[in-house]
């Protein structure tokens, strides 16, 4: 299937030509982009004859969306134009609550979140980015923007009253852990998710087939089921418990009451097990198997679930009030952080968007008229849940970033200057695939796809006397991309092809020795997402397409992605010398995953050692 873009600008919106993508090494200029990109926007719009794209008039005053998105540790507001992207706007807040935005505990597995701070990272954000953009766009008002949409992350259930209020507004659990937001990578819910996977293997086997065979500990039921099991007080007071990529739209909207709340199918079906063909979420006679009072709780979940191209509302005379913008404006349902990623990295059929960050997240979509076979190891399979019209394939791996952060600030080798990312990095660079002899395993937060077990562990193994900060670091980088391979490879297996590769997020962006051993790893050419902010902006065009093509927006995802998104013209290329090697690595690192991570009963790993010996011995001739 022909990718979105195409054409002859070097960097168009979408995706480039393949040839003419590969050819560019240096780093562009990105007002250069976004001038090709709005040319082409005028080409479109002269195609369409003005029609079905931007209303009639709409170019006399330029649209604008905002993408406001909810990370681990931050919000962000970015203000879009709507015609080519560009990104002319942006201000972050930096949760205030918690160790960097987040609640911890001596229990490692423990990791909430204050709402408090969703409210207040929106109003500080949205203030701060029209008044950035007042003073650095000539004629910008706040009147221009025609709508909003919002990225969140999840799994991250919230325990609300009667009313929608989140329970820890109430001062009765203003400091209760377990009235808070339970953040995506809390993991307190190891016993209940394996509970729930048992059930459903016995009496719902359906349920678990379109969410990779097994539920996870960061999901939906597995938080809520544990917090009644160790909380009941705060289970007993919450009337509902909703995602926040729900709860924020409903904050913005004044929909937060329970009978008014608009879910969104992407939370719903890649962690609450919801699907249309068996009515929604998993059935009261499942749910009060686990616990009669989770039968209760079913009656009180909303029966439908909506994909982005869907208002959750309009913007409340309060929010107006409170942050500047005209009231009335379109909110898009809300979706995770990574889906909406995929949608501002221009995701297409056989394109692979893996959003790379604290953790990684790895989509594709498939046209929802195409066969397609459940495959193990998922985090779900869910029509609508990145665009409408296709199926969303979510995969990831639960900590990359947070790997490198762990070994730079716990172990802190080398001290604060040498023992630095961009330090380890330039160390690391020097090295040749193979040369440190070590090998890991990045489960150093569980293993989310094809595992799907929290319970694992990190490694790292040929460790000698010898040994530097530099190699570690190095073989931590190899660990994730060897992680990112196996994924890959499961699509695969499953029939869907990987045709190209986009990366975005943070790494993405900053880091290229990562990004090269990704494509010496994988073999295939890493291609970058052009926008910086990706989850940001796939919320704005989510906001452009609920405004619509009468108010300066678009018809449909297709017309906004060709228009808004685009692809750097610098691509990693694989080093034939390198792939090499690191095939021989791979096959090694995957008899350590088998051995630790399934029940194979002849994991014999006796030569595993020698063999890294071997290989380093070569790399060092």
């Amino acid at each position: 299937m022909k990718p979105y873009g195409g054409g002859g600008d070097g960097l168009v919106p979408g995706f480039l030509n393949p040839g003419r993508a590969e050819l560019g090494t240096s780093r562009p200029n990105p007002f250069h982009e976004y001038a090709l990109a709005e040319r082409r926007s005028l080409r479109e719009l002269a195609r369409h004859g003005g029609k079905g794209w931007l209303c009639k008039g709409a170019m006399s005053a330029t649209k604008y969306t905002i993408g406001l998105d909810y990370g681990t540790n931050s919000v962000r507001t970015l203000i879009v134009n709507v015609a080519n992207g560009r990104e002319v706007a942006s201000a972050v807040w930096n949760y205030e609550h918690g160790t960097q935005g987040v609640i911890l505990s001596r229990d490692p597995n423990l990791a909430r979140q204050n709402p408090v701070d969703y409210v207040t990272g929106a109003e500080v954000t949205i203030k701060k980015a029209l008044a950035l953009a007042k003073r650095t766009v000539r004629g910008f008002a706040a009147d221009q923007i025609i709508g909003i949409g919002v990225d969140t992350t999840g799994s991250t259930p919230i325990p609300v009253d009667r009313n929608g209020r989140p329970l820890a507004f109430d001062r009765r659990f203003a400091r209760h852990p377990a009235a808070m937001a339970w953040l995506w990578k809390d993991h307190t819910g190891i016993a209940e998710a394996g509970e729930i996977t048992e059930l459903a293997r016995k009496i719902r086997p359906q349920y678990l087939a379109k969410c990779g065979g097994t539920y996870s500990s960061e999901w939906f039921f597995s938080k809520i089921l544990h917090c009644l099991r160790t909380s009941p007080e705060v289970f007993d007071a919450a009337w509902l418990w909703v995602e926040c990529s729900d709860w924020v739209p409903a904050m913005l909207t004044g929909t937060e009451a329970p009978d008014r709340l608009t879910i969104g199918v992407c939370a719903a079906g890649h962690k609450g097990m919801y699907n249309d063909a068996w009515g929604g979420y998993p059935d009261a006679e499942f749910l009060s198997q686990l616990d009669p009072k989770l039968g209760e709780l079913r009656g009180r979940l909303r029966p439908k679930a909506h994909a982005i191209d869907r208002t959750a509302g309009k913007l409340t005379a309060e929010w107006a009030k409170r942050t500047g913008l005209p009231a009335g404006l379109p909110v898009a349902v809300g979706a995770f952080d990574a889906h909406l990623g995929g949608v501002g990295s221009g995701i297409a059929p056989g394109v692979l968007v893996k959003i790379i960050g604290t953790s990684s997240c790895d989509m594709l979509v498939v046209p929802l008229g195409d066969k397609l076979a459940d495959i193990p190891g998922l985090c779900g399979i869910v029509p609508g849940s990145i665009l409408p019209g296709y199926y969303g394939l979510e995969a990831g791996q639960s900590a990359v970033g947070d790997i490198f952060n762990w070994f730079v600030n716990y172990i802190q080798p080398g001290g604060k200057k040498a023992g630095s990312h961009e330090a380890l990095s330039a160390a690391a660079a020097k090295l040749a695939p193979g040369e440190s002899g070590l090998l890991a395993l990045d489960w150093n937060n569980g293993n989310r796809t094809v595992l799907v077990d929290q319970r694992l562990t990190g490694l790292l193994l040929g460790q000698t006397l010898y040994t530097t900060p530099a190699e570690i670091y190095r073989a931590l980088i190899e660990a994730t991309a060897f992680g990112a391979l196996t994924i890959i490879s499961r699509f695969e297996e499953y029939g869907q092809k990987v045709e190209q590769i986009v990366n975005c997020g943070g790494i993405a962006e900053k880091n290229p020795l990562v990004m090269q051993i990704y494509a010496d790893v994988t073999g295939r050419p890493i291609k970058i997402s052009r926008s910086a902010q990706t989850c940001a902006l796939g919320a704005a065009i989510a906001g452009a397409v609920v405004a619509g093509s009468a108010a300066g927006g678009y018809s449909d995802f297709a017309a906004a992605q060709r228009a808004m998104t685009g692809l750097k013209s610098r691509v990693f290329k694989p080093n034939p010398a390198a792939h090499a090697v690191y095939e021989e690595l791979y096959a090694l690192y995957r008899r350590l995953h088998d051995a630790f991570g399934t029940q194979q009963p002849d994991a014999n790993l006796h030569d595993v050692m020698k063999r890294l010996l071997e290989i380093r011995n070569r790399a060092r001739k």
